[in-house]
């Protein structure tokens, strides 16, 4: 009765293969952890610090080593493309304000890896967990600086990223490959920030990644 209503599963010795590969393609929202300093007063007019989320999108390459019946190791480098901003609102004598937007542009260099843990197959369907960590590379943040005007204070931040990252998805087995949606998280370990003597530097303590990623897999 179950073959008559659903038909033969696809891709039945699929799960078997010790290695298998494929591609993604994804959607972010670029976004930083900030925590300024407490007390702002010694800035005068400096009244809040905060930070905008940005959309970008990834592109990586899928390599995943078969651990057993429910686990696999993924390794899963590629590219992200996003922009994050950080805005500094000044109060003015006269009650006026004035947001001042720091944008920062990246493109990394991310190389993750990454335990998936599976649910039992229900027929072309599974679903799963992910978690693991992310090394990231900025590209452009030194070329960036070096073409912008001279007299532009910039909020200049190290290009070495470590991330902690966890996520969910579903598998969803084609009668050719495998299709999966994913959304995941992805939280900084390391302080960003190069401090300099200005303004929009030390007003900050600290400043780390954090990014949302829907993602669209197919191995």
């Amino acid at each position: 009765m179950h073959a008559q209503n659903f038909g033969v599963p696809n891709l039945l010795k699929y799960d078997n293969k010790l290695f298998h590969f494929g591609f993604l393609l994804g959607y972010n929202q670029f976004d930083f952890e900030i925590r300024s300093k407490s007390d702002l007063s010694e800035y005068d007019s400096l009244m809040v610090v905060n930070t905008t989320a940005l959309s970008g999108f990834n592109l990586g390459i899928v390599t995943n080593l078969r651990l057993g019946k429910y686990f696999d190791l993924r390794f899963i480098p590629g590219l992200s493309f996003g922009d994050r901003v950080v805005n500094y609102t000044i109060l003015y004598p006269d009650a006026s304000r004035l947001i001042t937007k720091k944008n920062v542009e990246s493109v990394y260099l991310d190389l993750p890896l990454l335990i998936k843990f599976k649910s039992s197959r229900m027929h072309n369907v599974r679903a799963y967990v992910i978690a693991g960590a992310q090394y990231s590379l900025d590209l452009i943040s030194s070329a960036k600086k070096q073409n912008k005007n001279p007299r532009e204070i910039f909020l200049k931040l190290n290009p070495h990223d470590v991330l902690a990252q966890v996520g969910v998805g579903i598998d969803f087995y084609c009668t050719y490959f495998k299709f999966s949606t994913e959304f995941k998280m992805s939280f900084g370990l390391m302080n960003l920030l190069v401090t300099e003597d200005n303004m929009y530097a030390t007003s900050v303590h600290s400043l780390k990644s954090k990014m949302m990623q829907i993602s669209f897999l197919f191995e």
